[in-house]
């Protein structure tokens, strides 16, 4: 079982950056994919990056590369989303994410097995 929480969303204005940080309990979390995504009131969850542990690579979604950083620190049991140049078009709920198979499996929330609460993230024009 794992148990994750959010924390560092807030209100930005455009331009601006935010650091997203998501605590992970649990001993096996340096062996999960750990991944970030995003919703709108009404809208469908959307994936936003991935830090995949069984080859090490990072994946995004095509609006945030070059932007947006996902990074771990198993140490910590933490995976960070570094968000820069901030639009409000970014403003949503974002949701932490693990997958216990360690692998990529696609950009469906369904693939996914461990969830946070999220945190709200604002972006004023």
């Amino acid at each position: 079982q794992v148990q994750l929480v959010e924390s560092g969303g807030g209100l930005v204005q455009a331009g601006g950056s935010l650091r997203l940080s998501c605590a992970a309990s649990g001993r096996t979390f340096s062996s999960y994919t750990m991944a970030w995504f995003r919703q709108v009131l009404g809208k469908e969850r959307e994936f936003v990056a991935a830090s995949v542990w069984s080859d090490g690579s990072i994946r995004y979604t095509d609006s945030v590369k070059g932007r947006f950083t996902i990074s771990r620190d198993n140490a910590k049991n933490t995976v960070y989303l570094q968000m820069n140049s901030l639009k409000p078009a970014d403003t949503a709920i974002y949701y932490c994410a693990a997958d216990s198979t360690s692998y990529y499996r696609g950009t469906a929330p369904s693939r996914y097995d461990y969830w946070g609460q999220g945190t709200q993230v604002t972006v004023s024009s």
